[in-house]
């Protein structure tokens, strides 16, 4: 590692290190080396009580309350009962790769564990940085109008032929639209209002990141693992009479 450093640099060293004799050592009287010890767990004995009393109790800190929000799910793609005790509702980019992770390693789990007990609504949130994440939104929804929005959505997020226009004409084919009425929806763009909407609506409720949750008003960020909303779903459930 010192071969790293320029030689004049190593040479200030080795001067600094002659300044100071070594037999300097033997002036230090010797209960100095008694008395550090003592004063050392002394100030760490007194540092435990001063900073130790500071804390909040267990109780006190688990008390916080889990922040909530209100967002509508009108006109959104669900799936799972109407009635379920448990709405999840994910804000999401079909181009984000952490929401492409935590849709192959944790959606289809929630749904697997929770069966009848879950609604699961997708809504938009294109980020700025994701040129394709409103056209993929878009393509998603014409599905729908056949539809096919959650095999198209899972397509989106496999990516098997990636994004853009011709991906799109892909997945549709390879769930058997009608290409035509597939196409002439897309060169629409009759959903742009709406997902445009959906991106407002996530900023006024606080949520500028994806992949965003809000489990019945509980907000989740991030592509968190299945034990994080096993969690909050369980205490949900638990507090339902």
């Amino acid at each position: 590692m010192l071969s790293r450093f320029p030689d004049s640099g190593k040479k200030r060293y080795n001067a600094a290190m002659q300044i100071t004799p070594h037999s300097r050592r033997n002036r230090v009287s010797p209960l100095v080396y008694i008395l550090i010890p003592i004063a050392f767990f002394l100030g760490l004995g007194g540092g435990y009580l001063v900073w130790g009393s500071s804390q909040p109790s267990g109780a006190a800190a688990g008390a916080v309350p889990a922040r909530r929000v209100t967002v509508s799910t009108d006109g959104q793609p669900s799936i799972g009962p109407a009635d379920a005790p448990i709405t999840i509702v994910e804000f999401s980019d079909y181009q984000c790769p952490y929401c492409q992770l935590w849709d192959q390693q944790v959606y289809q789990q929630l749904l697997a564990s929770y069966p009848n007990k879950l609604r699961f609504v997708y809504r938009d949130l294109p980020l700025p940085m994701h040129a394709e994440a409103i056209p993929a939104a878009e393509a998603a929804d014409c599905a729908g109008d056949q539809g096919a929005y959650w095999k198209y959505h899972d397509a989106l997020f496999a990516q098997q032929y990636g994004l853009g226009r011709t991906a799109y004409e892909h997945y549709a084919a390879d769930l058997g639209l009608d290409s035509k009425a597939f196409a002439a929806c897309l060169d629409s763009r009759r959903y742009l209002s709406k997902i445009q909407a959906n991106a407002t609506d996530a900023a006024s409720a606080g949520l500028d990141s994806t992949p965003s949750f809000v489990i019945n008003g509980r907000v989740l960020i991030g592509a968190l693992p299945f034990s994080d909303f096993k969690a909050v779903i369980d205490e949900e459930l638990a507090a339902k009479p």
